[in-house]
Formats: structure tokens, sequence, C-alpha cells
């Protein structure tokens, strides 16, 4: 053995660990005697610090050296990772360390690469060990290879290939370049889900994410398989057999099968349902704080109904909500269900521990690189160091993604103890930002006055602090508009907002002679809101605007008449005062709840003197897990105080989008004598929108299809409201919440119309987030 040491034959560490053991074993003469170490060198070193082989060694200068601290040396410097071979001579009373680094990872590069990114698979491979400034090794590579191919798996490429080439170079670096071929991804082109009796396969198909290859797979990549999508589809079809009673309901099998040339896989699913179970009873054990006739309120089963999984999963979670409103934050809550078979009947027994009783003592914030803390912290309704509240804790989070400064169910909300108390925890939220900024651009085309554009920008979130700067611009060939607005949510500490408008407007009604006149309006506002619950605002406001009549060619008699009584120029000072209801589970893909808004506007002072109402409803019924009707309605009237008319150019209008659809915006209602639209003073539009999924979208419901009817009009003061004299029209369009940002699309036909109107059939908006 001392030869080995002594010649410094090249060994690897498990080799001379055996070479070791054997000679020790066997007991022959080749062991070095142990002797007095009077110097140690270490020789071959480039890069590597001295220190960090000297801090390996398990001896020094001074101690007595043994082939047993020797092999013990060996075993720790290769376990460093940072050498391709070491040993160790021995020179009379010296120990020589001789080491060869391994050479130096100088540039990881990739060819071929079409699916992935390449700083996504840079990051991945340092997490094997191949990267920039590391030492390599042969094994890591072939790690790196297999690491290549599993993110590939991920994506149903199983046939990519991934070739390594090692390229040395001086000052033992080597560069490592990953060659990929890709191929094609695997389509799933079967789907079947075997002994199913009570549901048609068809149905359980539907509820699945994973499907076969359709038209627009190539957009949604449902056809890809992925087994995690899989076991999600999996849980899927459990509750739907659990919310249909059927407790005993199994996935006996799942086999997943792929063609040999890796190009399509089939899946097949194998359940037994079992039988449907009927609730006879629920009760309750445990402590339920001497409120239990409060907490069977919250029980969502009613004996002599179908057992449903998702009812049992509900009230779970309002006991535990309940728990958490009088500071228990870790109650234990479970539901046991007795099943008897005979008669396909069960008892459900929830059972509750409230534990211990906590107080939050920290709200920790995190994930927001540029919204700052407190425009967040602002909206919080649980407070440090007070009670842990789970529905103030639940508010919070609502409220928090209601700013819309995050991505939507990216906000996130978890409580952690405190380490070395038993009542305190600390209440973690985690927000992912997104682009606050929106350019929104629209357009319609008509054979009368063909392309028509508007525009704005709007800044929600500037510089992090949650105040709201947009500019508007209207181009649209009935008027243009400049409007610049500025928004403080917080003005007060009490959550009071506070918002700037400052407008220049000129609005030229559509008219058949071609004539050049408009009407200019230019002026400002403010405007406060004053929260009165989580989803109820008021608000009041105070403006001031002027309104110029150009000139008096080709005008309207209406505007005519009213210039004459008050002049070209007419002034108002506007008070509003207004109030708006939200609940609905998102503003951009809403697919239930409610929104109601009621706006009141009057001038008392200036020329004009009138008062104005608008009053909207909205409101979203879910008709299955993919299906939403949309219902929508607005009113407006306004009428003209101290004796004077209602002012001609604060009159509503009807038409386009967010009124009654394939009409020109502008176009519905009186035509004066001169052929324009001016306009009337009272306002109806209903409109209904039937939301589909998009074939071969899956779930996904930024991405639909809808169906729409509207109807709607505007009538003057001499007119009469009828049926008759109502507008509507139908048709079809598209809701996609596209890369550019959300777009709508509308094609249709007019269902009753009459011969002065005006028709535009396709009409689409579409925005951009910056």
């Amino acid at each position: 053995m001392s030869s080995f040491l002594r010649t410094g034959a090249r060994l690897r560490p498990s080799i001379l660990t055996l070479a070791i053991v054997a000679t020790l074993q066997s007991g022959v003469a080749w062991a070095v005697e142990p002797f007095v170490i009077k110097d140690i060198r270490v020789e071959g070193l480039n890069r590597t610090d001295p220190g960090t082989v000297f801090a390996s060694l398990p001896f020094r200068i001074g101690d007595t050296y043994s082939d047993d601290k020797g092999a013990a040396a060996l075993r720790a410097l290769f376990a460093t990772g940072l050498f391709k071979d070491v040993r160790i001579n021995i020179d009379g009373t010296s120990a020589v360390v001789v080491i060869e680094e391994r050479p130096i990872i100088a540039n990881v590069s990739f060819t071929g690469l079409k699916e992935f990114d390449t700083e996504a698979l840079t990051k991945s491979l340092k997490d094997v060990g191949i990267g920039e400034g590391k030492p390599f090794d042969k094994a890591l590579a072939d790690r790196a290879e297999q690491e290549l191919k599993r993110q590939y798996l991920t994506r149903s490429l199983y046939g990519a290939e991934v070739t390594t080439t090692i390229t040395p170079l001086e000052r033992n670096r080597v560069n490592v370049s990953f060659a990929v071929t890709e191929g094609e991804p695997a389509k799933i082109s079967e789907v079947r889900i075997l002994g199913s009796k009570v549901f048609s396969e068809s149905t359980l198909l539907g509820l699945m994410d994973q499907t076969t290859s359709g038209w627009l797979t190539w957009y949604t990549k449902t056809d890809r398989y992925s087994r995690s999508k899989l076991n999600a589809d999996l849980e899927t079809l459990r509750s739907y057999y659990l919310n249909r009673g059927y407790l005993e309901f199994a996935v006996t099998s799942t086999q997943v099968t792929i063609s040999p040339d890796k190009q399509s896989i089939s899946v097949a699913i194998t359940v037994n349902e079992g039988q449907p179970y009927t609730v006879t009873a629920v009760k309750l054990e445990g402590e339920f704080l001497g409120r239990e006739e409060d907490f069977k309120r919250l029980i969502q089963l009613k004996p002599g109904q179908p057992y449903q999984g998702e009812a049992v999963a509900q009230t779970t979670r309002a006991f535990s909500d309940y728990y958490g409103t009088f500071g228990y934050a870790f109650a234990r809550v479970d539901s046991r269900p007795e099943i008897d078979k005979a008669t396909g009947q069960v008892v459900v027994t929830f059972t509750g521990d409230p534990q211990r009783r906590v107080y939050v003592r920290r709200v920790i914030i995190g994930g927001n690189t540029r919204t700052r803390d407190e425009v967040i912290r602002r909206e919080f309704r649980q407070f440090e160091s007070a009670w842990y509240d789970g529905q103030r804790i639940k508010a919070s989070k609502d409220r928090v993604e209601r700013l819309g400064y995050f991505k939507q169910g990216e906000v996130t909300i978890d409580t952690q103890e405190v380490p070395g108390t038993q009542d305190q925890v600390d209440v973690l939220l985690t927000v992912v930002e997104r682009p606050t900024g929106n350019i929104m651009v629209g357009a319609g085309y008509s054979s009368q006055q063909k392309l028509s554009l508007t525009g704005s920008i709007q800044q929600d979130n500037i510089f992090g602090s949650g105040h709201s700067l947009g500019i508007s611009v209207n181009t649209a060939s009935t008027g243009r508009a400049l409007v610049l607005s500025e928004t403080d949510p917080y003005f007060t500490v009490d959550g009071v907002s506070r918002s700037f408008d400052v407008f220049y407007r000129t609005q030229k009604p559509i008219n058949t002679l071609g004539e050049q006149y408009e009407l200019i309006t230019h002026g400002g506002s403010v405007r406060f809101g004053v929260p009165f619950s989580e989803i109820d605002t008021v608000f009041f406001g105070l403006g001031f605007a002027r309104t110029r009549m150009s000139t008096t060619s080709g005008l309207p008699n209406s505007y005519l008449l009213y210039g004459r009584q008050f002049g070209k120029d007419s002034s108002e000072y506007p008070l509003t005062i207004g109030w708006a209801r939200d609940n609905r589970d998102s503003v951009i893909s809403p697919t239930v709840g409610r929104y109601a808004r009621v706006n009141l506007e009057t001038s008392v002072l200036g020329d004009a003197r009138y008062a104005r109402a608008n009053l909207q409803y909205q409101e979203y019924i879910p008709v299955t897990n993919k299906i939403t009707l949309g219902l929508n309605s607005e009113l407006g009237w306004g009428a003209g105080l101290n004796g004077r008319p209602y002012p001609i150019f604060k009159n509503f209008y009807a038409g386009g989008l967010g009124s009654v659809r394939v009409f020109e915006a502008g176009s519905l209602g009186p035509v004066d004598v001169t052929g324009s639209y001016t306009g009337g003073n009272r306002k109806f539009n209903v409109n209904a929108e039937l939301y589909l999924p998009v074939p071969g979208g899956g779930n996904d419901k930024t991405f639909r299809f809808f169906g729409f009817l509207d109807a709607g009009n505007v009538w003057g003061p001499q007119d009469q409201v009828t049926f008759d004299s109502m507008r509507s029209s139908a048709g079809i369009g598209l809701s996609w919440i596209s890369p550019m940002g959300p777009l709508r699309l509308s094609y249709g036909s007019p269902v009753r119309k009459k011969p002065t109107d005006r028709i535009e059939k396709f009409q689409f908006q579409i925005g951009n987030a910056f």
C-alpha cells in the first residue's frame, strides 16, 4: 500500500479505499510506518485556494501520519467535487498532496431550442451542477442531458434528443454545448373512460381539461399529455361523482400508451361508480363554542338530498372560517360519513375542535416589486396585535385582489406560527405584480362613415403609489375628445378617494347633409368616493363646463332654438352624487356576481339648469360550469329645471359597443329635419350575452364565444316611449384576454330597425397592457 502512496499511482477513491481495506485486513507489510509530519506540501493547484485543501486534510504538522489518515484525506478531497484526481506522496517526514483540478465551465450554450427559452434551461441546469464558473464533470453532463429530456417530457416532446459536446479551452477550461432535436410533440389521440354507466362517456370527457386534438388545440395545447393535468382531471371526475351522491366512486386504473414513433398518446381511465347515497341526518360533535345553532345554519347538506362532496367541503370551510372570526386560526374541522350500503343512506357527522386562540403578531407583505407596501397595507382589515379574524383576513385578500395591480389568482395569504409561542401567528400576503398600464383601441366600420377609431392610455398604479393617471382620446366621426384624469384612491386615511378630470370635447352629431358644425365643450370636475362597505361606494362631485356652438350652418333645429334662447355659449356647474356596488368574481371575465351603479347629476347655477340620472345593473348567472349568462340594463333620464328646457348637449346617445350593437354609435333616436341624430333626454337599453367555451379551449374562461341580443333606444322630450320604437339586434362575438390585451369582437344583424338607422355590423375593441 505504501508503494502506491510513494509512487503516486493514480487511483479513484473507491479503488484506493478497497486497496487500503484489503491491505489492512491481509496484514501485509506494505503499510507506511506511522511518523510525525514535519512538512505538508500541495502541488498542482492553479485556481483553487490552498486553504481549501488544508481544511480538508485530517492531519496537521506535528500530527502522526498513518494510512488511515491518508485514506480519509483522499476521501475528503474528492468529496469537495473540485478535483479530477488526488494522490498523496510520502517524502521522508513530509506529506506531498498532488492535485489535478477539474476543468472549469467557461460557457454553456444551446442549439435547436424552440419550445423553451435559453434562460429557463440554463437555470434548470444550474440546479444539477452545470453552469458557467462551475467545475466540470462528465457525470454531471450526463445528469444535465437527463434533466433536459425531463423538461421536454413535461411538454409532451417524448422524441426529443440531446447531444452534448465538450470543447477544451486553454487554462483548463471547457465549453459545454447541448444540441437539441426537439421533434414534434406527442398529441393525445384518444381518451377513453371505461366502466361509466350512470353518466355518458361524452359527459365525463367534457369535464376534463386534457382533450384530443382539435382545431384550436394549437393555441390551448390541451392535447398535450401531462401527468399533473391528468391527476387534476381525475380529481374533477371524483368531485363530479361525489357531488351526485356516489361516495364509493373510485378510479381503479389509468393506462397511458405512447405509440412507437412517440407521436401519439392514448389514455384509458377505468372507473367504478358504486351506488348513490342519500343523506338522512347531519350531526355535530366536538366543541362549538356554545354556538351550535350558528354552526348549524352554515351546513350546506340537507337531509333527503343526495350526498354532495362540494357541500361537505363548503361546510367544512365555513366552520373553519367561523372559528376564525373568534381568533381560532388553527381550528380542526373534519367530516365523517357513515354509510349503509343496504339502504343507500348516509349520516354525515362534522367534528369541530377550536384548539387555541391566537392573535396576529405581524402582517408581512411579499412579492411587490413596484407597488409600495402602504398601498397594500391600507386595504387590510386584519390589524397587527389584534385577535386573528378569518373573515377580516379574507376581506383583506379580496380587497387587495380588487386593486387590479396584481395577477388574478396570484394573491395568496398564509398563516405562520411564531416559533416559541402558542398564541401568536404571522400573516404572510404574497402577490405577483402585473402591468397596470393600458392602451385601449376601439374601431367600427360602416358603409357610411367607414372607419372610426377611439383610444385611451391609462396607468392605474403610477410609480407604485396606487394613484391612477389617464389620457383618453376619441377620433370617432361623431366627435373628438381629449380627457386627462387623475385619481388618488386614498385621499384620506379612511379610504375616501379623490378624482380630477379635465376635458375638451367636440361633438358633431351624425347628419345626412354633410354640414360641418360641432359643439365644443371644455371644463373639469372633482369627485370624492366614500366607501360605506367592502363592496359599496358613494360618490360626490362638483364640476364646471362651458359649451360653445361653433357655427349655425346646418345646425339642427333643436340646437338652433336652444342657441337663440341662451346664446352660443352655455355654462353649467354640475353637482353629482352616485352609488356603486360590485361583487363580481372578476372585472375582466366575470362568471358570477352583480354590479349596480346609480349616478345623479344636477346643475342649478349657470345657463344650463337640469337634472340627470343614469342607472345600470349587471348580473352574471352560471348556467353550467362552462356556460354563463350575462345580463345588462341601463336607464337614462334628464329634465330641465326652473322652467328651462333640458340642455340639448346633455342628451343621451345610443348605438354601438356598450349600447345596442350593430347600429352605428350615436345613430339611434330622434332625427332632425336636417338629418342630424340629436340624441334624447331619455335612454334605455338591455343586453343579454350567453358565453360559451371555445371548442378545444378547455375550461379557459378568458377565451369565450358569445351570442348576444341587444335592444334599446333614446327618446326626445316630445317622443313617446313605446315597445314599437325600440331597436334590437342579434349576433355573435368573441371575448378574449389576448397577449395584446382584452379583445371584444362582434358581428350581427338588426332585428328591429327603421329606415333612418345606420348599420355597422362589425365592431371590435382591443386593449394592450404595458
